[in-house]
């Protein structure tokens, strides 16, 4: 026997060699071709200074290389989706939010404070939910603060088509303050500052997970991410919104009480939202079968 397994040494040698080695990884795209088919969609109703944000911001290149980048640094270090992506779906929260509000009364801060109108507040959200992770292209260490300095370089020449001073200057102020306000320890002092910083956390169903879960980066922040399937956002009847959030475990609690609730509490915009948070999944025992924050 030992001489018949010395005997194919070679053969298995050969065989080894034989093994083509794997095809090299392709090129990665260029940053022209990788923000080739960047665009933002949302729905402006008929908001003409809405829709001419939206068109310069999806016209400039130099945004789109930021929201590139914040998706590359995010890869890097294992993180959730912070691409332009997420910038569309938070963008689409925002407004969905703030046409609740207003719907049902809710006031935002450039009506009561610069006698502007609501459509101006839309634009507002808009622009800083646009503008809310491009620091992530530089870090995620302070990212809200490198957000704040490129906001203020970038968003001024965007309206310039759309707004004249001295108004512009004041809508880009409280853009930038909506901005700032999404950081951890953020205290929105206006309702288009808390309906922003509440979109980027409802930005929470398992596809934006999915890269740092099934890289096997298991923690309470990504399992708790995966067990979001789905986020509705409606009209409430006590409130003029109601949140629902449907999960297939219970781990899903953590990222709506320490995700959500820690950036919806002490906000504006906490006595206006319901969310109502429940447990689907069959395998599981339920400790918990409704949460609400």
């Amino acid at each position: 026997m030992q001489e018949a397994s010395a005997d194919r040494g070679p053969e298995r040698d050969a065989e080894r060699q034989s093994v083509p080695a794997p095809p090299p990884a392709p090129p990665p795209p260029s940053p022209a071709e990788a923000i080739a088919a960047i665009r933002i969609r949302a729905p402006t109703r008929g908001n003409r200074r809405l829709e001419q944000l939206i068109d310069a911001v999806n016209g400039d290149p130099q945004v789109k290389a930021w929201w590139h980048m914040a998706g590359i640094n995010a890869a890097r270090l294992g993180l959730t989706d912070h691409s332009w992506v997420h910038v569309q779906i938070v963008t689409n929260i925002a407004l969905r939010l703030a046409r609740l509000l207003f719907r049902r009364g809710v006031v935002p801060a450039v009506v009561t404070d610069h006698g502007l109108s609501e459509r101006d507040a839309e634009v507002v959200i808009a622009a800083a939910s646009l503008f809310h992770c491009v620091g992530m292209s530089i870090h995620r260490t302070d990212h809200e603060g490198y957000s704040l300095f490129l906001t203020a370089d970038k968003l001024n020449g965007l309206l310039a088509g759309v707004y004249t001073e001295p108004v512009r200057s004041v809508v880009v102020a409280e853009a930038m303050h909506a901005v700032i306000s999404h950081r951890s320890k953020g205290r929105p002092l206006t309702i288009e500052g808390a309906i922003v910083r509440v979109a980027d956390a409802l930005d929470m169903a398992k596809g934006r997970s999915r890269v740092e879960f099934e890289a096997g980066r298991f923690d309470i922040h990504s399992i708790s991410a995966y067990a979001i399937d789905e986020v509705r956002i409606s009209a409430g009847t006590d409130k003029a919104i109601r949140v629902e959030i449907e999960m297939s475990n219970s781990a899903g609690i953590f990222q709506v009480d320490e995700g959500l609730g820690a950036k919806l509490r002490g906000t504006p915009l906490a006595e206006h939202m319901e969310v109502i948070a429940r447990i689907e999944g069959e395998h599981e025992k339920r400790l918990v079968p409704v949460f609400r924050l």
